[in-house]
């Protein structure tokens, strides 16, 4: 594997059945409000100027949204990410239903299967958490990162004698000497130190890990990198797939629906899971705030993944490759990401290239797959606008 390189918890309790996702423009919103240096007219210049770009995204996907001729057929196979998963299975038959005359397969592989699938030509779309590698892209130049919706990722537990529903606040220091067995017991003092009357019971840790090649495991592992830069940065790093420090008892579990699983029957438990299966561990396994770069510890509401979000919505690069972990944002959640669909510039003919260019249009658009009906069943966030140009540009080279 190659290496890369570098308290709303009432509102929470409610996320699933009452989330509302933040529009592509209150993402950029949000961002001005946080800023107490800005005087009302420049608030509403950049209200104004975030309008105008979002009207201006929604024309370019537009021009990508173009139905197929009655005679043409499309098949375009989907795999990769178990986090995109329950997404693209909410997106294919909606898509399907109102386009016709496409055939779209999904499968939850993992995203190193994704990418391997997309550069090797047996999927269409890779659906990966991570995106390319240097080395990847230089062994597959037509390969292109392409940005569809913004994720996060939990960290639960089981600890027997602990209601679920409380959230023990951790630091990414703290969880990387979990995984590296410095830390064996829920009770250590550097878990009650940062959780004052907690009683936390005396159990063991178990920590779980992904034993696939998994977006989770490098969205994860940078976290770890970038907390504990002279423990885990050092000796481990961030990767899909690492070598995990041999800790008594830990366990490995295939993709999220593995990790969830997994920790239910554990006692114990620690495990890294993709946010569109919180509704699999609400009332079931606990979760916790995570400290954030400013100090603050943060459960992954829609605001504090749309703060976090929007302190880098003009940092997207062309290639629409960038780390969200651990971010600036003072209320932002500090483990989101870009979900990327992982597509190669050439395709088998202008058929199935067109076709490609309009499905993934059509979930980037806020009209379409991109609503808040649709997000709000996974967690996701929409795109702001400046990504969605992004997306724009690297789908229009698909041909």
């Amino acid at each position: 594997m190659v290496e890369r390189g570098r308290s709303e918890t009432r509102m929470y309790r409610a996320f699933g059945s009452k989330l509302a996702a933040v529009s592509v423009a209150g993402i950029a919103v949000i961002a001005a409000a946080c800023s107490s240096s800005k005087s009302p007219s420049t608030t509403a210049a950049s209200k104004q100027a975030t309008t105008t770009t979002a009207a201006s995204a929604a024309t370019s996907l537009s021009s990508l949204e173009s139905y197929l001729p009655s005679t043409s057929k499309v098949s375009l196979t989907e795999t990769g990410s178990s986090l995109m998963y329950p997404m693209f299975n909410i997106w294919v038959p909606q898509f399907t239903k109102q386009w016709g005359n496409y055939q779209i397969t999904t499968a939850s592989t993992g995203s190193g299967t994704g990418i391997s699938s997309a550069a090797n030509g047996t999927a269409q779309i890779g659906a990966s958490d991570a995106y390319l590698s240097t080395s990847q892209t230089t062994a597959n130049p037509g390969l292109m990162d392409i940005p569809i919706v913004i994720s996060a990722q939990m960290v639960n537990y089981n600890i027997p004698g602990l209601s679920s529903s409380t959230n023990l606040k951790l630091t990414g220091a703290v969880v990387s000497k979990i995984y590296q067995g410095k830390i064996t017991n829920w009770n250590d003092p550097a878990i009650t130190a940062l959780n004052p009357g907690v009683t936390i019971p005396s159990h063991v840790i178990v920590p779980l890990h992904r034993s696939d090649g998994s977006g989770d495991t490098f969205l994860f592992t940078t976290l770890l990198t970038d907390t504990d830069p002279s423990g885990w940065g050092a000796s481990i790093g961030e990767n899909t797939s690492v070598t995990w420090p041999n800790v008594p008892g830990a366990l490995a579990e295939n993709g999220n629906g593995g990790m969830v699983s997994g920790c239910k029957v554990t006692p114990g438990c620690i495990a890294y899971i993709g946010i569109s299966y919180l509704s699999q561990t609400q009332g079931v396994l606990g979760e916790a705030q995570i400290q954030n770069k400013s100090g603050n510890f943060e459960l992954p509401t829609p605001a504090a993944i749309a703060a976090e979000a929007a302190s880098f919505a003009s940092s997207t690069p062309a290639s629409g490759a960038i780390s969200l972990i651990y971010g600036p944002a003072s209320d932002g959640y500090p483990i989101i990401n870009y979900e990327y669909t992982i597509v190669n510039k050439q395709q088998s003919s202008a058929t199935v290239a067109q076709g490609i260019k309009s499905f993934l249009a059509w979930c980037l658009d806020s009209r379409y797959g991109a609503t808040s009906a649709n997000l709000s069943q996974v967690g996701f966030q929409p795109l702001p606008p400046s990504a969605i140009s992004v997306a724009v540009n690297l789908l229009s080279k698909i041909g």
